[in-house]
């Protein structure tokens, strides 16, 4: 049975996931046998495992530093907001209901023996377990029932390291504040600390880091500097969101739609150096010179074609393909470039049909099941594969459906234009497929390359363990587990 570690946050978005990452990497450098662990994830970036259920992006990356396929009980739960109030709850791979946040707040106890029931198959094929926190145990206010932090930790008897993110400022009071904070049976869990995201000459911060160790009473086990590689790396939180703006080469805009999911579809293209991709924030025009415009997948999809408008991009959008411009749609993105969207049994929101932008002759249904599948699919137009994977609830019919933008199982996806300027597809990951990118690319008249995603995905989990064994004491971190 393995032993297990804990990396919890002084706050949000402190780098937990790329840490255990890193960790996991650096424990199979080792030659262990890792698995990673988050009880629960709130994300709209999802990723379809290998035994047909979904889990947060974030751990599909950290199985893959661990060289393992993922699997549910690496993220038995997931939330998935659809509203600013309530989310979509997926319980070991499957969704079990919509809830507002009160009701997951009675729900939430109930949902501790399916983790403790994912983490101990998961202790049965590993010799170390890393497990990741999900925003600060410092929330005391939610530590009732709480199945993400101190909870689990205290049901599982899992020791925990608290990672502070200094780059934000203000890691003393995270660190010493959370001890502050914290119940003492809670706080005598935390066996040390980690200071994440440092920039310039670390020992300018020894005093700070001798001031946390004297105020709290818990080992420091090293200062973690800025990785900047990180930005290569699949993510999962919507505020990781960012351009990568060149000079020259075709213009890519994609719209950051409120409850946007899967952006990590786009991340391959922000490495090809014939591409330049601009991000079309909140109250932002679509430029007007852009080759491609991208409406990526969400969580909610009238709600987002509600906010769409709401932006005015309808209107440019529409001028966009007056000028000739190309649009791609993915999933979510997909049905708003039909006719109507119909939601009449109200799983996304209120019941009712929404008018879609018109670009694409199809008309979407929401239906109760949810397509989770890895796929392999055969562009039509190029005639390569595609590995990807789908995941979504809808049905998508209409003339325009006979001219497919993929095969899958010999039965046509997506949609393209009478024009053959919009396209529509439920495929997500189509760009991690170098052969593909590269015609995908070529046939917006973009210079290619032979960048290699995999490879070099997995060069910069290398590179991120190595960052973390400079720096951290690795070796007494695992010591830690039991």
């Amino acid at each position: 049975m393995a032993r297990a570690l804990m990396i919890q946050g002084a706050g949000s978005n402190v780098g937990k996931s790329l840490i255990v990452a890193g960790l996991c990497r650096a424990a199979v450098r080792l030659g262990m046998r890792v698995a990673p662990f988050k009880p629960q994830n709130m994300s709209n970036n999802a990723a379809v495992t290998i035994d047909g259920g979904e889990i947060g992006r974030a751990q599909a990356l950290q199985a893959l530093a661990a060289g393992r396929e993922a699997i549910v009980d690496m993220n038995p739960v997931l939330l998935k907001p659809e509203t600013d109030t309530g989310a979509q709850v997926v319980v070991q791979g499957n969704r079990i209901a919509t809830l507002k946040a009160r009701a997951y707040w009675d729900l939430k106890p109930q949902l501790m023996g399916a983790v403790l029931e994912s983490f101990a198959r998961l202790k049965s094929t590993a010799d170390l377990v890393i497990v990741e926190g999900a925003g600060s145990p410092a929330e005391i206010n939610l530590r009732k029932g709480d199945i993400a932090n101190m909870g689990f930790a205290e049901h599982a008897n899992v020791p925990v390291v608290l990672a502070g993110d200094i780059d934000r400022g203000g890691v003393i009071a995270q660190i010493v504040g959370t001890k502050a904070v914290l119940d003492p049976a809670d706080a005598k869990r935390i066996e040390g600390f980690i200071i994440n995201k440092f920039r310039g000459d670390p020992s300018l911060f020894d005093d700070g880091y001798a001031y946390i160790e004297a105020a709290t009473g818990w080992r420091g086990y090293g200062v973690v500097p800025f990785f900047p590689p990180a930005a290569d790396l699949p993510a999962e939180d919507a505020l990781d969101l960012e351009a990568r703006p060149r000079e020259g080469g075709i213009k890519i805009a994609w719209l950051a739609l409120s409850r946007i999911a899967n952006f990590d579809d786009l991340d391959p293209l922000k490495q090809e150096p014939g591409a330049s991709l601009h991000v079309v924030a909140r109250g932002q025009p679509i430029p007007a010179d852009a080759d491609l415009v991208i409406i990526p997948g969400t969580k909610s999809t009238r709600g987002d074609l509600a906010f769409l408008r709401n932006q005015g991009w309808d209107i440019d959008l529409g001028a966009h393909v007056r000028r000739g411009g190309r649009v791609l749609g993915i999933c979510g993105g997909y049905q708003m470039l039909g006719r109507t969207i119909a939601d009449p049994d109200g799983i996304e929101g209120a019941p009712g049909t929404s008018e879609g932008l018109g670009h694409i002759d199809v008309e979407t249904t929401m239906c109760g099941d949810k397509r989770l599948t890895r796929t392999q699919a055969r562009h039509v137009s190029s005639g390569l594969p595609i590995d990807g994977y789908e995941i979504h609830m809808g049905q998508t019919t209409g003339p325009d459906c006979a001219r497919p933008f993929a095969l899958i199982d010999h039965q046509p996806d997506g949609a393209i234009s009478a024009n053959g300027r919009i396209t529509g597809t439920y495929l997500h990951g189509m760009f991690a497929n170098d052969a593909f990118r590269a015609a995908f690319l070529s046939s917006l008249g973009a210079q290619t390359s032979s960048h290699a995603y995999a490879t070099h995905i997995e060069a910069t989990l290398d590179s991120l363990a190595l960052h973390l064994e400079t720096h951290l004491d690795v070796a007494a971190l695992f010591a830690l587990a039991r």
